[in-house]
């Protein structure tokens, strides 16, 4: 089996690698892009003003190296942040041990993955599903990872719901975090589903990205819309940075407190 070392090495320590050719995958049904290399080659969007990607590895180190250490063996991904899916970015960096403002927040901190819509208007023309991320510094992140989580956004409609819930639908191949997530939640006072009895939300594609770890398995977060407002004062990109509400980080506390476990 490969080495968290040996697959991020395989990227280098920090340079974004080249991208390579899109495949022949059929765009999902809602999406406008097929893959991430399809979006980043399309020459009427921009890196910087159109989109961005965000990410941070640490210590790539092996399992006997990383026991005991500041730098578990996890991984965290907003695979729809920014504009696309409001509060998975500022969630990503604070699950990640990262104020959302800038700078650490203590504990444990985790590596991260995240794409952002930067636009003002128009964001979901940059979704792309998460079994067709095919961003090489994502896949190769998640791949030297033995633990994954992913932060995403879905209406109460989506998720079968009345429209003024607020939960998070608890997704992916990662039974055993799975429950560790879903009853941290519910002790912190967060509605919290078994995401598999919605199979569109329920994350269990073997080629979603955060089930592409060394284990193949990982958890998917969908916070429905009325759980993420909650969590900001001004519910604007430039403003949820630091507009953080208690909901907020009652959430990534319990989150944290799962992967610590």
């Amino acid at each position: 089996m490969l080495s968290r070392r040996s697959v991020l090495a395989a990227v280098g320590a920090v340079a974004i690698p080249p991208l390579v050719a899109a495949g022949a995958r059929p765009a999902h049904a809602a999406d406008t892009y097929p893959s991430n290399t399809a979006l980043y080659a399309d020459p009427a969007l921009a890196e910087g003003v159109d989109y961005a990607r965000r990410f941070r590895r640490h210590a790539a180190l092996d399992d006997s190296e990383t026991a005991g250490g500041d730098y578990p063996d996890t991984v965290v991904v907003a695979l729809h942040g920014g504009g696309i899916e409001p509060g998975t970015s500022e969630l990503c960096l604070a699950v990640a041990g990262y104020h959302p403002a800038g700078g650490p927040t203590g504990g444990a901190v985790y590596d991260y993955w995240m794409f952002e819509g930067l636009r003002s208007a128009g964001n979901a023309g940059l979704h792309v599903t998460s079994s067709h991320c095919d961003d090489p510094v994502a896949l190769a992140t998640v791949a030297g990872s033995h633990r994954a989580v992913s932060l995403h956004g879905c209406s109460p409609a989506q998720a079968g719901l009345p429209e003024t819930t607020a939960a998070v639908l608890v997704g992916g191949r990662d039974t055993g975090l799975k429950a560790a997530l879903i009853e941290a939640y519910l002790a912190a006072g967060v509605q919290a589903i078994d995401a598999a009895g919605v199979p569109a939300l329920n994350g269990d594609d073997p080629a979603n990205l955060v089930n592409r770890t060394l284990r193949g398995a990982g958890a998917q977060l969908e916070l429905t819309t009325p759980l993420r407002t909650g969590m900001f004062g001004v519910n604007t990109r430039a403003g949820r940075r630091s507009s953080t509400l208690p909901a907020f980080w009652t959430f990534v506390d319990a989150t944290r407190l799962a992967l610590a476990g």
